[in-house]
């Protein structure tokens, strides 16, 4: 077994949604976190997917290099304290699994970055309390408190990618709310996708 496909979207934009349909699947998925009493290895287990992948191109020059018997990787950022991983966010690392792993498959789940940051503002204090206290990529510590900052950290991460792949067959941007995603992510892993919704939906509030 070995890695088909890594999302590179940012947390809120659709990575649970893009998680629950491919376990549907059969996929075997890492999101987020490798968390205990899943079987992994005892190095592996409770930690993020986002170490692992640091890991493995620190260690190997392959970020993928720990995570083989998983199909796809559907959030790989992690931020926790001190504990900051952005894999999605960086070049080195980005060039490292297309060169290290040519067949693999690229996703970035999408939804308007005013929608991404808003989720972001109402989930356990991620938008104004984490985000600003971490050390983010294109998001030095004390920015991203606000909307305004964090939409333009957004806009910048998206175009980002499209500047790094550019036409590659090999990357899809998915608006996850769009009515041909589903059909879309379909064809670009070349599997049946029996299940596709909304997953991991924020409460409403003011």
């Amino acid at each position: 077994m070995s890695v088909r496909v890594v999302n590179l979207g940012l947390p809120k934009s659709g990575t649970t949604t893009l998680a629950t349909a491919l376990r549907a699947a059969g996929w075997r998925v890492a999101d987020h976190k490798l968390r205990h009493g899943e079987g992994h290895p005892a190095k592996l287990s409770g930690t993020f997917v986002g170490r692992q992948i640091y890991d493995g191109y620190f260690e190997t020059g392959d970020p993928l290099a720990r995570l083989d018997r998983f199909d796809a990787l559907t959030e790989i950022s992690g931020l926790k304290g001190a504990r900051s991983f952005w894999p999605q966010c960086d070049f080195a690392v980005l060039k490292a699994m297309r060169v290290a792993r040519p067949g693999l498959l690229f996703v970035a789940t999408i939804r308007p970055a005013e929608a991404i940051s808003d989720s972001m503002r109402r989930w356990q204090g991620l938008g104004e309390e984490r985000l600003p206290g971490g050390a983010v990529p294109g998001l030095p510590a004390g920015y991203g408190a606000t909307d305004a900052q964090r939409v333009r950290w957004i806009a910048g991460h998206y175009d980002m990618l499209r500047d790094v792949f550019g036409d590659d067959p090999r990357f899809l941007e998915l608006d996850v709310a769009g009515p041909d995603a589903r059909a879309r992510l379909a064809a670009h892993l070349g599997i049946d996708l029996p299940w596709w919704g909304r997953a991991n939906v924020n409460p409403v509030r003011a």
